[in-house]
């Protein structure tokens, strides 16, 4: 959420940054203005109806004192009027701010000044890109079909036990799986990062702390008995840990990371994009998170990329990393790297990762902060980073490592797999 002092201080900046993210903001600026401004203006009426009677209450207690009882009665009539508006401006107060409230989280978060505006993903800016294409042998075939003829991922088999999008791994695909969770985590927690293992489902107010309600509230699943979303990412359970908190500048930077099954709607995804692994409702992935001093944020965000470019590196994939475009960045996002792989087989590139920094947006919403130095309370800065999401980087591995004896695995991840080829 945007801080409210600086929709007061510079309105027109707001407004000229969100339109980058295609956001009209002009009116919704302008009505939380006349909400914070009725606020304050009812605030000040309620502070001095306040005043008048505790005022009035002294003169009451000294008119009885001194034995002026009608005086004192007079007074009293007085002090149950100044009680009534007291509790009025209080509604009204409390009915201004839920209105400044509900109008504050449907703003997005404000685009670093590097983001450019453009209209589409195909204005994403291409900031690195390595790895050679591989030579595909004749009769190579994309993934969906090498995990039937290898019998490692069945999608009919998940059909039948939930419906589409939730694939069953099987022998040597269930060891890939558990091989790639493993060394993720590893390469982590060899780069400083605490490990957690964070619940599968969380509360509204999770959800809320860190921008995915409202905003993204039709692609998660919700357990209406309990009132329980299951997490889209763990980003969402592991950025809470620290809601509501003040931490102290001496414990930046802090560094978690966390393996979890992840559940996404993808409501209104179809077509070719979406076969095989390309798009499922629940898949694994090992997620980063940081918290970060506010002046070294963006630091940090260039140390998480380089992180995330060393794992795709040592798998051997072709990749190129961007730097998303206003339109296509998230609510929450002030700067986004997206790492996509090259598919041989499907010959497209993937989406495997995003690594964002949200700047103070998210702990605005969460109320964490830290003390400065000088013992000021500050909002710290969050960040998060796919590290990394498994399904699209087992369809790059399986299809650009296809050869007529089987699928070679990659050096870095057989001493984890156990084996050298999948055949």
């Amino acid at each position: 959420m945007l801080e409210l002092s600086l929709l007061r201080e510079n309105p027109q900046i707001v407004i000229d940054r969100l339109m980058v993210k295609r956001f009209d903001a002009k009116n919704t600026v302008a009505r939380i203005l006349d909400a914070d401004q009725g606020r304050r203006e009812t605030q000040k009426m309620l502070d001095d109806n306040l005043a008048e009677a505790n005022a009035l209450a002294k003169e009451i207690g000294n008119l009885f004192k001194s034995g002026k009882q009608q005086e004192a009665n007079e007074l009293k009539a007085r002090t149950a009027e100044l009680k009534t508006a007291a509790k009025e401006l209080q509604e009204k107060m409390d009915a201004l701010q839920k209105e400044q409230d509900s109008l504050l989280i449907t703003l997005p978060n404000l685009p670093h000044p590097d983001v450019v505006a453009g209209t589409s993903a195909e204005d994403n800016v291409i900031v690195q890109q390595e790895g050679e294409f591989p030579v595909l042998p004749e009769g190579s075939t994309p993934h969906w079909e090498l995990c039937q003829k290898y019998d490692i991922i069945d999608f009919e088999l998940g059909v039948k036990l939930t419906g589409a999008g939730f694939p069953v791994y099987k022998g040597k695909g269930a060891r890939l799986q558990r091989a790639l969770i493993n060394f993720f985590l590893d390469n982590a927690i060899a780069a400083g990062y605490h490990e957690i293992q964070p619940p599968l489902m969380v509360n509204e107010a999770s959800g809320y702390g860190t921008g995915q309600l409202p905003d993204k509230d039709g692609q998660m699943y919700f357990i209406g008995l309990d009132g329980f979303y299951m997490i889209p990412t763990a980003e969402v359970p592991v950025t809470n840990i620290y809601r509501d908190l003040i931490l102290n500048a001496a414990d930046f930077p802090v560094k978690n990371v966390a393996y979890s099954a992840c559940f996404r709607r993808e409501a209104g995804s179809y077509g070719k994009d979406v076969r095989g692994l390309n798009r499922l409702h629940q898949f694994d992935k090992v997620e980063i998170v940081q918290l970060q001093y506010p002046d070294k944020s963006y630091e940090t965000l260039e140390e998480m990329r380089a992180h995330v470019a060393g794992l795709v590196r040592k798998l051997e994939l072709p990749f190129r990393i961007v730097r998303l475009c206003g339109a296509d960045m998230s609510f929450t996002s002030a700067m986004t790297y997206d790492f996509e792989v090259y598919s041989a087989a499907q010959q497209r590139w993937l989406e495997v990762s995003s690594v964002s920094n949200f700047e103070s947006f998210q702990a605005n919403r969460m109320k964490l902060r830290f003390r400065d130095g000088s013992g000021k309370t500050r909002l710290a800065h969050t960040l998060n980073g796919s590290a990394l999401a498994l399904p699209r980087i087992v369809a790059a591995l399986l299809e650009n490592n296809q050869t007529p004896e089987g699928i070679r695995v990659p050096k870095a991840l057989v001493p984890y797999t156990g084996f050298e080829m999948i055949c």
